[in-house]
Formats: C-alpha cells, structure tokens, sequence
C-alpha cells in the first residue's frame, strides 16, 4: 500500500496529510500504521512528515538483525518450513544480542541432512514453528532484516510468520551478497567462499544459522570500511547496496608454465 510512497519515506519524508490521505484508501489510518509498525517497518513521524527512521539514522547507529535460516526445501508452497534459525543483533560496532533455535519438524531429506549436518533426531524435541516465529518476530523488531541472498530468507522467513497466523515481514532490509558485490572484487560472492578467501569467521560451521549469520556480520563489517563516505544514514547503506555498480569480478590468476 506504501509502494507509491517508497521514495519520499526513503529520503525526504511524507507530509503527514498526504500520507494519512493515502493510508486511507486502504481503511483506517490510524490503525494501518500500528499494523505496518507491528510487521517491523520503521515508520517515523518527524516534523510533520512520515518517514521511515532508516532516513535519519546514521549508519554508526543502525540497528542491524544478520540472520540465516536452514530449511527442509526450498518452496514452502509445498510445505518447506523453517528447521533451525540464527540470528545476532549488531548495532553501535558490537553484538548486542543473540538468537539460536532448532525448530521441530517431521521430515529432513537426506541431501539437507548430509549438507547441514542436522538431524532429524536434533529436531524432534525443538519448540514448534509457533514458537520461533513468535521470539523471532520480538527479536528482530523494526531493525533492518540482513540476510546473504537476503530475498530467500526474507521471503521464506515472512512466509513461515503467516503460516502461524502473524502479518508477513515489512522490515526493511540488506543483502550482505549485493553489498560485497559493490565494494570489494572477488571471484566469487559466496559466504562459503568468501569466509575462505577473507578470513572471516575462523569458527565458522557453514550451512548452520547461527554461524552462517556471525560470517555474513563479518562481511557486512568488512564491506561497511569501503562505503564511499556519501553513505551516512541506514537507508543510504540500503540504497547503495541495490544502486551502485557492482564492481568487476576478480579474475583467476593462470599459473605460468
């Protein structure tokens, strides 16, 4: 409903008329904006003008949830659901919290199990997705949803919030993969590959949530020191990630006979 005004809420903000007007077509303003701020976006109204607070905030300041999720499939149109979740809240340069839960489930293919190394065991006595959703959904707030290839993990993640009855994500949110792409060459832009080449999480057990989140976190810090210093508020980090060029991939050096 907000798409029309995705722009202005970005940058100079929407004259609290205009912006009750349009929220009006839909039903009542007021309680659309306690439902939109309740499904995690960042409504802000400041000198008369709606806005959102990614706006205003100076990127030292954002708050930041880098997550990741291990599935059993890919579509949960077909039943794919969530079987565990990571999570780490960053903000002011440090980890200020952490969130790590198995979920319960019935069935984990074979190819999933030999890729996670979770079983189907590490499940069963997992709180049920309800549950998860539901600390999740108070974890992760109005911050900024990050995510490596953020469009799956946010879509599925949304997804599994309206399987358990709640309003799907409207976060705004950053792709730690289309950041890197922007500020450093590499090969290849794979966490995996990444984590290998850079160093990042020395820890790291790949295809766990909650290491899979601490290494993209690492990237998004390593990426933040080569923003170009116009980028100073959250919502600039967001807008370069998706706007800026991509810089050119970093060719492989043949060894000479």
């Amino acid at each position: 409903m907000l798409t029309k005004l995705e722009s202005a809420l970005s940058n100079q903000g929407v004259p609290r008329n205009r912006f009750y007007q349009a929220l009006n077509k839909h039903g009542e303003a007021d309680m659309l904006i306690e439902l939109l701020k309740a499904q995690g976006l960042p409504l802000y109204e400041h000198q008369g003008k709606f806005l959102y607070k990614t706006a205003i905030q100076p990127l030292s300041h954002g708050k930041f949830c880098i997550m990741d999720i291990e599935t059993n499939g890919s579509k949960p149109s077909k039943g794919a659901t969530i079987i565990e979740l990571g999570a780490v809240m960053y903000q002011d340069g440090k980890i200020i919290d952490k969130y790590e839960s198995f979920v319960r489930c019935d069935h984990i293919p074979p190819m999933i199990m030999d890729l996670t190394g979770i079983s189907l065991e590490d499940t069963l006595e997992a709180p049920p997705l309800k549950d998860i959703m539901y600390e999740f959904k108070a974890f992760l707030g109005d911050a900024v949803f990050v995510a490596h290839d953020v469009k799956f993990d946010y879509k599925f993640t949304s997804a599994m919030m309206e399987r358990v009855g709640l309003e799907p994500l409207a976060n705004r949110k950053l792709c730690t993969f289309e950041l890197a792409q922007r500020t450093f060459e590499a090969q290849r832009y794979g966490l995996k590959h990444l984590n290998e080449t850079l160093d990042l999480h020395q820890e790291a057990d790949h295809h766990r949530a909650l290491s899979d989140a601490i290494t993209a976190l690492e990237l998004m810090k390593l990426s933040f020191q080569c923003l170009p210093k116009r980028v100073t508020t959250v919502e600039k980090l967001i807008e370069f990630s998706k706007l800026a060029p991509r810089l050119a991939r970093r060719e492989v050096k043949k060894e000479s006979n």
